[in-house]
């Protein structure tokens, strides 16, 4: 009888694994990952020094940044990292939160996938389970009437205050709370995150950090004749340009022929009057202050200067652009229209260049347009100001969501044990594999208190039990308190999340779970010969070897 030949579908050298042992594999890959950031939950939690390639550091506990910086190659735990960007793109905190429930509801599920139930079994369980969570915190979640502007103004601190609370500015969380809650009041209905503006000044203690009811930068190059230009201002025009002040020079292979000495002197003579037509045009336009985002020359820069005017050249597009939402007017690529048409200048009520530790900044306040703001951050290391900086965008995050979702929660571990609560009471009223798998969920919900408890060094498992009692008992809201070693009512002690939150943690980690259950094969393509080897060395001028 003859004997088949061996049918070769993938390249030499492809790597495939299927069945059950690559499945629990994977769960043991993001079981690792779940461990890396682990420790950074909640108000006792730990910080992570990350160095990347380039030898930059990072000190930070916020899950996603974490995420982000692990290169991470496992193709299954890299849906992990998604999850933590989905969470924090769409809602600013509990990054950490959603990786750990997704790895936690793995872990739970791992016996009975040994043990060969199929996988399609427990992600319909899965499915179903994160339904009725959804479904319970939003029956449970309390509304706060947004009627009275000091009843929504005392939620939305407590939601920052709890978002903050975690971070690396906790001690400082009353001051920076309300300093976020000002910011995102400022902006107008839909509450765009690009017209906060953060800038970052070493120096000084972190209470020195101040909002800008307006727009702040940093003061850009200059030119001589620039110290002689008032720095204050009252009542001021202002005109924002896209025009570059100085005189140009000639462009790679331009060729002028003149000859004679005084064709020479009448193309010279042009560039100037062109400059100076610009300049004074700008000056009747009545605009005391000049910004642009081009460069303005040492030329235009003592013309200023000699009326009483002040300008700024290089003035980075985003802070021109949050100058123009606050003091309004129009950004102008001609001087043309600057004399006929009034309207097309900015206004402000006063406009100063301030001192900020080394730095000296521009200061537009009393905008009549003002929906922007700039936090200018103060503090020690570099690191230290750039975890200011993650801390404060997920507490404005964090209270742009609750101004839209106006429901919220207590937090502390207080919904996820009311969550496991309901479910295990509902899986006792079904038969089947599912009542276990639910079960199962509901154990996996668990884990967040049970990890706030580890971190703070204090014993999980007493308090765990008297959660369960308190719960079992009516006690919707009790949670762990981290200060006094116990359980407390979470809602009168004012530890707030918005429902949102929670919902869009269960869902994205049920829905990775769900994602890595439902793989039965990796199939991993070889990787090309030289690729693996590396780039061989050239010969210079970019010929290869």
């Amino acid at each position: 009888m003859l004997q088949r030949a061996p049918i070769i579908l993938l390249k030499e050298g492809t790597d495939t694994s299927q069945g059950k042992p690559q499945l629990i594999s994977n769960i043991n890959a993001c079981q690792a990952v779940v461990d890396a950031v682990r420790t950074t939950l909640g108000p006792r939690g730990m910080d992570k020094l990350i160095v990347d390639n380039n030898g930059k550091a990072t000190i930070s506990n916020d899950g996603a940044t974490i995420m982000k910086l692990l290169d991470i190659v496992h193709p299954a735990a890299k849906t992990l990292v998604e999850i933590a960007k989905s969470q924090d793109a769409e809602v600013g905190d509990g990054t950490t939160s959603v990786v750990i429930l997704a790895g936690e509801f793995l872990k739970q599920i791992k016996p009975f996938v040994e043990e060969g139930v199929h996988p399609q079994i427990i992600v319909r369980a899965f499915r179903k389970a994160t339904n009725l969570a959804v479904q319970r915190i939003k029956d449970v979640a309390v509304h706060i009437p947004k009627g009275d502007p000091k009843e929504q103004r005392s939620l939305l601190e407590k939601c920052a205050s709890t978002a903050l609370s975690s971070k690396l500015v906790a001690q400082h969380k009353e001051f920076f709370s309300k300093m976020v809650v000002d910011a995102v009041m400022m902006l107008d209905e839909l509450l765009p995150l690009n017209m906060i503006g953060m800038k970052k000044v070493q120096g000084g203690a972190l209470e020195d950090t101040q909002l800008v009811a307006g727009v702040a930068f940093k003061k850009t190059f200059s030119y001589a004749g620039f110290a002689m230009q008032p720095k204050k201002y009252q009542n001021t025009k202002i005109a924002l340009l896209n025009i570059e002040l100085e005189l140009k020079a000639e462009k790679d292979n331009a060729e002028i022929r003149v000859d004679n000495v005084k064709e020479y002197q009448a193309v010279v003579d042009a560039e100037w009057t062109i400059l100076y037509d610009k300049l004074e045009k700008i000056y009747k336009s009545g605009a005391k202050v000049v910004l642009s985002k081009l460069p303005i020359g040492d030329v235009a820069t003592q013309y200023f200067a000699d009326r009483d005017m002040f300008c700024a050249g290089r003035v980075p597009e985003e802070d021109l652009k949050r100058t123009l939402q606050a003091c309004g007017g129009c950004i102008q690529s001609t001087v043309a229209s600057l004399e006929k048409d009034d309207t097309v200048l900015g206004t402000c009520a006063l406009f100063e260049e301030k001192q900020v530790g080394g730095d000296r900044f521009n200061l537009f306040s009393g905008c009549p347009k003002a929906r922007t703001c700039t936090i200018i951050m103060r503090g020690g290391a570099e690191q230290f100001i750039e975890e200011t900086e993650r801390s404060l965008h997920d507490a404005i995050m964090i209270v742009r969501r609750a101004i839209k979702n106006d429901s919220v929660v207590a937090g502390g571990g207080a919904i996820e044990m009311e969550l496991s609560k309901y479910l295990r009471d509902y899986s006792r009223t079904i038969a089947g594999k599912e009542q276990l798998l639910i079960g199962a969920l509901a154990k996996a919900l668990e884990v967040i208190p049970r990890q706030l408890c580890d971190n703070a060094g204090f014993d999980a498992t007493n308090i765990l039990n008297k959660l369960r009692q308190k719960h079992a008992q009516g006690g919707m809201w009790y949670g762990v308190d981290i200060v006094s070693e116990d359980i407390t009512d979470n809602y009168v002690s004012c530890v707030w999340e918005p429902a949102i939150v929670k919902i869009n943690a269960i869902v994205a980690a049920s829905e990775a779970a769900c994602l890595i259950l439902s793989v039965d094969e990796t199939i991993k393509n070889p990787k090309h010969a030289q690729e693996a080897m590396g780039a061989p060395p050239g010969r210079g001028r970019g010929r290869p070897m």
